[in-house]
């Protein structure tokens, strides 16, 4: 999830940066604004992250089986896709199952909304101490 975020956020960076230096003659100011444009940004981006990382937590703490179940499940059948394509099929010559490149963002942003979760999980679960 950081990482798809970080790609979408560093052109967006670059594109501003890129107009600032073209329309700020005075160096000393467009450095400043370029500095609140970068904060602006990464302010956003902690945002979505904490939002994500509720939402992870919220589904893990769900009185439902699949509710809080349903994230691992589906990581877990794509370590399935991935071992079959990649130890697999080099060792019985099968044929691969075919991924797409969404198939591949949405197993990045799952392991990485998991992996946030689960760390905001378990350190709330120390702050409050011993219950």
């Amino acid at each position: 999830m950081i990482g798809l975020i970080s790609s979408v956020a560093g052109p967006l960076l670059k594109g501003l940066f890129d107009i600032v230096d073209q329309a700020v003659e005075d160096k000393d100011q467009a450095a400043q604004i370029k500095s609140v444009l970068q904060q602006k940004v990464l302010d956003g981006q902690m945002k979505e992250i904490e939002a994500a990382a509720n939402i992870i937590v919220a589904e893990a703490q769900g009185e439902s089986w699949l509710q809080r179940n349903w994230r691992p499940l589906l990581m877990c059948l794509f370590g399935v896709i991935v071992a079959n394509n990649y130890v697999l099929v080099p060792i019985f010559g099968t044929a691969a199952a075919e991924i797409p490149d969404d198939m591949w963002d949405l197993l990045k942003i799952g392991i990485g909304g998991y992996v946030v979760g689960r760390s905001v999980e378990k350190g709330v679960r120390v702050w409050k101490g011993p219950a």
